[in-house]
């Protein structure tokens, strides 16, 4: 038999419970908490990144966004820089990526590159990498231009890996041992 606390808990819509309220109230608050960083990236006139990548040595600072529209060729020298420089290939890399970068070093003060591990990775060397080591996914974002392994000069790496856990805007693993964060526009996870 089922007393008056049953029925009124039946009489609830589906998604009224505690774990969904739970849920909503959790999501809401995070979105609260990222909007205004990513609200003054996007509202802000240009954004740029400034990248050096460790593997070739090279080095670009690029606009990629001006006057309210992507700018082709900065985007395009973000993506060769960020080649996989096994292969040579070059991959148009997320925009959401850069972008999450941008308010990353904002909140971190950083005003020296992101030196960059791994950027983009073809299938034929995220193979290798997985047969040769460790923790290297099976479907990297990497492998879509999703995912990047960072570490900055002028900012302490636990420093990093908590600004990137606090923004709440993809996937983040911590590399203490190797010296680097890995930040992507997956899902909410970390490692």
């Amino acid at each position: 038999m089922h007393g008056p606390k049953d029925a009124e808990h039946r009489s609830r819509p589906a998604w009224l419970n505690r774990r969904s309220f739970l849920t909503v109230s959790a999501a809401s608050a995070a979105a609260l908490f990222t909007l205004p960083s990513l609200a003054k990236v996007h509202s802000a006139r240009e954004r740029k990144v400034s990248l050096y990548n460790l593997h070739t040595g090279e080095q670009a600072t690029a606009v990629y966004w001006a006057n309210g529209e992507f700018v082709e060729g900065g985007l395009q020298e973000l993506n060769r820089v960020l080649r996989d420089h096994r292969t040579g290939d070059v991959y148009p890399m997320d925009t959401d990526l850069f972008d999450l970068l941008c308010v990353l070093r904002t909140r971190v003060d950083g005003c020296k590159p992101f030196q960059v591990i791994s950027g983009y990775r073809s299938p034929e060397t995220n193979a290798f990498l997985r047969k040769h080591g460790s923790g290297v996914a099976r479907h990297s974002y990497h492998m879509q231009g999703m995912a990047i392994d960072i570490r900055l000069e002028d900012c302490a790496l636990d420093h990093l890996h908590k600004a990137a856990l606090a923004l709440r805007g993809g996937g983040v693993g911590y590399y203490p041992d190797s010296d680097f964060i890995h930040v992507d526009v997956g899902p909410l996870r970390r490692w």
